[in-house]
Parts: C-alpha cells; sequence; structure tokens
C-alpha cells in the first residue's frame, strides 16, 4: 500500500480548505469594511463636514409647497431649530436644503419643525391646523411631487410674495 500518495491528497485537500476558509475571511472583512452607520432614507440625502467641535451636517429633501410664502414659512419655521446654519427652499423642485450641527439637531427635527408649520416633508405631513390656517395661495396639493427636475413650469402663484 502506497501511504505516500495518500498524505499528499490529504495535504492537498487541507490546504485548499485554508484558501477557501481565508477567501471567504477576507470577502466577508471586505463586507463589514464597506458597511457604515448611514441612515437609509432614499428622500433625504445628507453629508457631513467635521470642524472642531461642530459636525455640519447638509442635507435636502422634499417640502411641498406653492409660492413666495411659502418660501418664507418653510424657511423661518427650519430656522426655529436650534443647531441650523443654512435653509433654502426651492419651489420648483420642491426642496429643501439644509446644513446644520449635528451635535445640536438632527434632520428629523428639522422636518418636524416644517410640518408643524403646516407643510408636508417626505417624512411628515404638514399639522392640519397650521395647514388650514395658512392663506389660500399657501394651500397646497397633498398629491404634489416633491424633490423633482426643477424644470421650469410656469406657475403664477411661484414668485408670490403677497
Amino acid at each position: 500500500m502506497n501511504f505516500s500518495n495518500t498524505n499528499h491528497e490529504h495535504k492537498n485537500v487541507i490546504n485548499m480548505s485554508k484558501k477557501v476558509i481565508l477567501s471567504i475571511t477576507i470577502i466577508a472583512a471586505i463586507g463589514l469594511a464597506s458597511c457604515k452607520d448611514v441612515e437609509k432614507n432614499e428622500s433625504t440625502n445628507t453629508e457631513q463636514t467635521t470642524t472642531k467641535d461642530i459636525v455640519i451636517t447638509k442635507a435636502t429633501f422634499g417640502v411641498r409647497g406653492n409660492c413666495g410664502m411659502c418660501k418664507s414659512t418653510i424657511e423661518k419655521a427650519a430656522n426655529t431649530v436650534d443647531g441650523l446654519e443654512t435653509v433654502a427652499w426651492d419651489g420648483a423642485k420642491k426642496q429643501v436644503s439644509v446644513s446644520f450641527d449635528s451635535n445640536k439637531t438632527t434632520v428629523d427635527a428639522i422636518h418636524k419643525a416644517i410640518a408643524n408649520s403646516g407643510y408636508d416633508t417626505d417624512k411628515f405631513s404638514g399639522n392640519v391646523e397650521s395647514y388650514n390656517n395658512l392663506p389660500g395661495c399657501c394651500q397646497y396639493d397633498h398629491e404634489m411631487a416633491m424633490n423633482q427636475s426643477g424644470e421650469v413650469k410656469y406657475d403664477n402663484h411661484l414668485n408670490n410674495d403677497h
């Protein structure tokens, strides 16, 4: 009986098993390294910049509205949130862009502040009582698309500052 041949085949199986295990370990490590704690929300885009103790986060999300008064109310509502740095609502895109100190607030807090003023966001429906108190030109269609491309649509209310 030739044991040297059997021993050689056994070593090949062990070496092959080691290679398979090593390959699986490397793939798992790469997969885990590429996963980050990022909030998965398709409608809100965020970006962070860290400077000393301030962590500035930029976000954009949809907000329904019609006119210049809507812009003023939406931006004023967002500005009530402590830690907000900048806010700009784009009426053509039905989208707001904000930057804020994420040590002081969250994007959800900004969503809620805007919703409390009567405007629907990607995450929250506008407060019904606040919506009913908006001027007639600001009472938007609740089915209106948000986060639009920004194509110019001829809307006589878009630049109204009543």
